[in-house]
C-alpha cells in the first residue's frame, strides 16, 4: 500500500475496477469516490486510502526532536568552530560559510530524527544557524585582542628598555602606591561578550555596504536549513465534498 502511496500511477498489469462512467476514481484503490474525497500528494483518493495512509505515517515524538537537538546543537558548535578558525587563520571574512553551517545544521538535524521534519525543527535549525554564524564573532574578537595586546605590550617593553635606568640609590619615597587590581565579573562579561555576538551581524551595518551584504548571505544560509528540515511526509488534504457530474442525456430520434 505504501508503494501505490508514493506512486499513484494505475498499475495496467493489474485488474481494475472501473466505477461509472463519468465519477471520480481512488489513485489508489481504484474505486469510484462517492460523498467526499481526500487529496494525497495532489492525487485524488478516498476516505479508506486516507485513513489508512495517516496511520502508517511515522509519529513524531519528543525523543525525536531531542535527538535532533542534540545533533544540531553539536553541528552548530563544529560550524562555529570552523567559521571563527578560518577567518583566524586567513583573516579572510567569507559570509558564504553561512550557507555550509545552515546546510551542515539542517542535515545533522534530519539524521538525529530518523528523517523526520517540521515545524519545530525548522525553527530550530534557523535559529541554530543564526547563532552559529554570529556567536563565531567572539572567538574573532578576542584572537584579534590578544593579539593587539601583546603588540601594544611588546611596544611598551621596548620603549622601557630604550629609557636610562634609575639611579640606583633613589628611594622609593614619593611614589603612588600600584592601583589595586580590578575583579572581573566572569559571568557578566561572558554575558555581554554573548550579547555582542548575537547582535554582531546587525553590529556589521556600520559598514552599510558589506554588512548588508552580509545578513542577505546570513538570511540564505538560515533558508537552506529551514528548507532541508522541512517536513518530508505525504501531504493529506481534506476531506473535499465530491460534487456528482450531470449525466449525458440520451436524446430519441
Amino acid at each position: 500500500m505504501s508503494d501505490s502511496f508514493n506512486n499513484p500511477t494505475p498499475q495496467f498489469g493489474t485488474a481494475e475496477y472501473i466505477g461509472t462512467p463519468g465519477s471520480d476514481q481512488c489513485r489508489f484503490c481504484q474505486q469510484p469516490i462517492a460523498g467526499s474525497y481526500y487529496r494525497l500528494n495532489g492525487a485524488m483518493a478516498c476516505r479508506a486510502c486516507a485513513e489508512k495512509l495517516q496511520s502508517e505515517l511515522p509519529r513524531d515524538s519528543h525523543a525525536d526532536y531531542t535527538r535532533a537537538l542534540l545533533y544540531g546543537l553539536g553541528a552548530a558548535i563544529v560550524g562555529l568552530i570552523v567559521y571563527a578558525t578560518f577567518e583566524i587563520q586567513t583573516g579572510i571574512i567569507i559570509g558564504y560559510l553561512s550557507l555550509a553551517v545552515g546546510w551542515f545544521i539542517g542535515k545533522a538535524m534530519m539524521k538525529g530524527s530518523n528523517g523526520r521534519g517540521g515545524r519545530r525543527y525548522q525553527i530550530t535549525a534557523a535559529l541554530l544557524t543564526y547563532a552559529a554564524v554570529s556567536m563565531a564573532a567572539v572567538p574573532i574578537w578576542i584572537h584579534f585582542a590578544g593579539s593587539q595586546k601583546h603588540a601594544h605590550h611588546a611596544t611598551q617593553q621596548k620603549q622601557t628598555d630604550d629609557e636610562p635606568s634609575q639611579s640606583e640609590n633613589e628611594t622609593g619615597q614619593g611614589q603612588s602606591p600600584a592601583p589595586p587590581k580590578s575583579t572581573v565579573n566572569m559571568g557578566k562579561a561572558f554575558l555581554q561578550l554573548a550579547f555582542l555576538g548575537l547582535a554582531s551581524p546587525f553590529l556589521e551595518l556600520a559598514d552599510p555596504f558589506h554588512g548588508a551584504i552580509g545578513l542577505f548571505i546570513l538570511f540564505i544560509g538560515i533558508r537552506i536549513a529551514w528548507q532541508t528540515t522541512r517536513e518530508t511526509a505525504p501531504a493529506i488534504d481534506g476531506p473535499f465534498v465530491s460534487s456528482p457530474r450531470p449525466s449525458a442525456g440520451i436524446s430519441a430520434g
